[in-house]
């Protein structure tokens, strides 16, 4: 009797799939997918970063072989890993959403557990950018109008040489 789940595809695919899958998770933190994806996915991530944990050459190698991105495997080395260097397992959670709208697949997110979501940060990054632009436009208008009177200042005595010379 196999241990893990086929989810209907054969190994190779199942394999590229979670591949995929993992990269994803360790770049975005949170993913929604069915909760059988799910559940095999968080044995898979959690070795991930057990991997990432020991932060050796081979572990490196290892962690490129299975990632498919390199920007994936620094974070995971870098940001991800050293945040669990207390914990033992344990490293990712899933959340039950209920049934999909079109097939009913019970449908779940897996998410790193130390996972913050970015909306506020992206919120007031969107409200400073709006900052930005407003400052650049008054600076704009400033400068124009300091351009404009700095060539009305240009023309007027250029105007008075023309009466003195008639």
């Amino acid at each position: 009797m196999p241990t893990a789940r086929k989810l209907g595809k054969r190994a190779d695919q199942r394999r590229a799939m979670f591949r995929g899958m993992v990269t994803l998770l360790l770049d975005k933190g949170r993913i929604e997918t069915t909760l059988a994806r799910a559940k095999e996915l968080k044995r898979i991530a959690d070795k991930m970063i057990t991997i990432g944990k020991k932060n050796t050459l081979a572990a490196k190698r290892a962690a490129f072989a299975y990632i498919t991105k390199e920007e994936v495997v620094k974070k995971l080395f870098d940001q991800i890993a050293p945040s669990f260097e207390s914990r033992n397992g344990g490293y990712t959670r899933v959340l039950k959403l209920g049934p999909r709208r079109g097939d009913g697949a019970e449908m779940s997110i897996i998410e790193l557990v130390n996972y913050a979501p970015k909306d506020k940060k992206d919120k007031k990054s969107k409200k400073d950018k709006a900052e930005k632009a407003e400052k650049k436009e008054s600076n704009k208008e400033e400068k124009s109008k300091a351009a404009e009177a700095a060539e009305e200042a240009a023309e007027e005595p250029a105007g008075e040489e023309a009466k003195t010379e008639e």
